[in-house]
């Protein structure tokens, strides 16, 4: 968890920059209920498998596992119901008239506390090929490289 101006990120799905092209993000809201925004503040939340669905003029997170707190006993909730999101209008009938498009998706990219309120940054994406993963770690390394190389010559010098 870190903290920058104000936003307290939760958490970050890392595995969603190596298998999609992100196109444009987008800020929600989350409808919680009161064990959910207490087990995100203790970081028990996992993005690897969630998605959002725009269904009518609503959109839902759906898959995104919010551990059960475990001082609610009996009332605690469902780990990965579907939880609506808080967009506008227009907002969701933009992002419904891009997911149309051919392979494009929402994909949560993190969560955080912005002012003690839960936001979600969505991510509207377009699946990588496995040729193009393979590109993105050789960039990678080669830049890793440059560093290190930058890093032993500043030691000898």
């Amino acid at each position: 968890m870190s903290k920058q101006g104000g936003i307290k990120v939760i958490a970050k799905n890392k595995k969603a920059r190596y298998d999609y092209e992100i196109l444009s993000t987008w800020e929600a809201g989350l409808v919680l209920l009161g064990t959910e925004i207490k087990s995100i503040r203790q970081g028990r939340i996992q993005l690897k498998d969630g998605y959002a669905r725009i269904e009518g003029n609503e959109a839902f997170l759906n898959e995104v596992y919010i551990a059960p707190y475990p001082n609610a006993g009996p009332f605690n909730h469902e780990p990965t119901r579907p939880r609506k999101l808080l967009l506008h209008k227009r907002e969701i009938r933009r992002l419904y008239g891009k997911v149309q498009e051919k392979g494009l998706s929402l994909i949560p990219l993190s969560v955080y506390l912005k002012n003690s309120r839960a936001k979600v940054e969505l991510g509207l994406a377009r699946g990588k090929r496995k040729y193009e993963k393979r590109e993105a770690i050789k960039r990678q390394d080669a830049k890793r490289e440059v560093q290190r190389a930058l890093r032993e010559r500043n030691k000898e010098s």
